[in-house]
């Protein structure tokens, strides 16, 4: 009985319906639903794509494992803890750091930035340098080369270069007393711009410059630091490193790997991609009303011959089945069509990047096709479409009854 409900549901589907509504409402449905699937599965991939390119850009903005004092800004014993580091084998690079905000001004212009200072060995934790804009990286030989990030230095319209005129970077000073001259209030340095380098939500207003000039703003020793970035020989190591490195660091130390230290960056993602998943269930959800109708109508049309295949024996259970495998079919036509469009614009996007993240940008969609978001897809579109086909197959169960 089961192969022949299927086959009869089959029958339904594909020949010719009992009138042209209910082919339309039956193919309608199936539209439905492969729109839907194929508009879940894009999206779905455009996020994956979204959080490669986070990753991408995280990558490059953060170390493998962050070291800062638990007391203070500047690390204590600093002497100590890079003789360790330099000791351990899991560790590429480190560099020492000092952020701090200073005050910027070229002629009548002004703004307040983040000034990052850093050692010679920066560029090997956090490859920067391959992505200015215009201009070189800072050669380390003065302490007064900096690099900038493009808005802020658009923003003070800095000449670009060695030789351009200096502008001046101003650092209040710590301490109590009487007021007399400028002097009393900042340490203030010329500095001149010989690079800048493209900004995003981490790095806008900020000033790249030797850690020396940081320290010299800051009053600081020669081997002071707020912190020492690291890289490792291999990422995926990153806790058991930390996990060593604060056995033998002690705990005047906050070591942080670079998913400690963006946790609420990916629970924000993560959070995003939650609510559209959402999203799309709801409308996975009210498009299985279509369905729902479909199968309704099929059953009203189909009554008459409903009534002959109980007269010859077909119980309700199978005439039920008749009803939820048509439902079946068009879930699963959906879902395999929707599928394959939504592969094709995937791949489309991908090869072409015709979809542009904004106007005027050159930057075009992410997009990351995955064996998982198939499966997410397939899933949701089955579960809810399976089910109402199984609801609402039995809805005639009474009236073929009484008859």
């Amino acid at each position: 009985m089961r192969n022949t409900a299927f086959y009869i549901a089959t029958r339904y589907l594909l020949a010719k319906k009992g009138s042209t509504a209910v082919t339309f409402i039956t193919w309608l449905a199936a539209l439905a639903m492969l729109v839907a699937v194929a508009a879940m599965f894009i999206i779905i991939s455009v996020f994956s794509g979204l959080e490669d390119l986070n990753q991408e850009l995280i990558a490059n903005l953060h170390a493998d494992i962050t070291m800062k004092s638990k007391e203070g800004k500047t690390l204590p014993d600093i002497k100590k803890a890079t003789k360790i580091l330099a000791e351990n084998k899991e560790i590429a690079h480190f560099s020492k750091v000092i952020e701090e905000k200073a005050y910027v001004s070229f002629r009548e212009n002004g703004d307040i930035a983040n000034l990052r200072g850093v050692d010679s060995a920066y560029i090997f934790v956090n490859p920067i340098h391959k992505n200015i804009f215009y201009g070189t990286y800072p050669s380390f030989k003065y302490s007064n080369e900096v690099l900038m990030e493009n808005k802020l230095d658009n923003r003070l319209t800095i000449p670009i270069g060695e030789g351009a005129d200096y502008a001046t970077i101003l650092m209040p000073k710590p301490g109590t007393g009487m007021i007399s001259k400028e002097e009393d209030i900042f340490m203030k340095r010329e500095i001149y711009v010989s690079g800048v380098f493209p900004g995003n939500d981490q790095l806008d207003n900020t000033i790249i410059s030797p850690i020396e000039l940081a320290q010299e703003l800051l009053q600081l020793p020669k081997d002071a630091a707020y912190e020492i970035v690291i890289k490792l020989k291999n990422p995926e190591k990153a806790e058991e490193v930390r996990d060593q490195l604060v056995k033998l660091l002690g705990n005047k130390y906050d070591l942080k790997t670079k998913k400690e230290e963006n946790a609420a960056f990916w629970k924000m993602i993560n959070t995003e991609k939650l609510f559209i998943y959402l999203i799309f269930v709801l409308v996975i959800f009210i498009t299985t009303f279509n369905l729902a109708g479909a199968i309704i109508i099929l059953q009203l049309d189909k009554k008459e011959q409903a009534k002959s295949l109980i007269s010859l024996g077909m119980n309700l259970k199978s005439l039920r089945n008749i009803y939820f495998y048509t439902g079946v079919l068009i879930v699963v036509f959906g879902i395999i069509s929707g599928l394959i469009i939504g592969t094709i614009i995937c791949y489309l996007q991908i090869n072409t990047g015709f979809i542009k993240a904004g106007a005027g940008s050159d930057l075009a969609f992410p997009v990351r096709v995955n064996f998982l978001n198939y499966i997410i897809v397939s899933a949701t579109a089955g579960v809810f479409g399976i089910g109402v086909a199984r609801l609402f197959s039995k809805v005639n169960k009474r009236h073929f009854k009484n008859d």
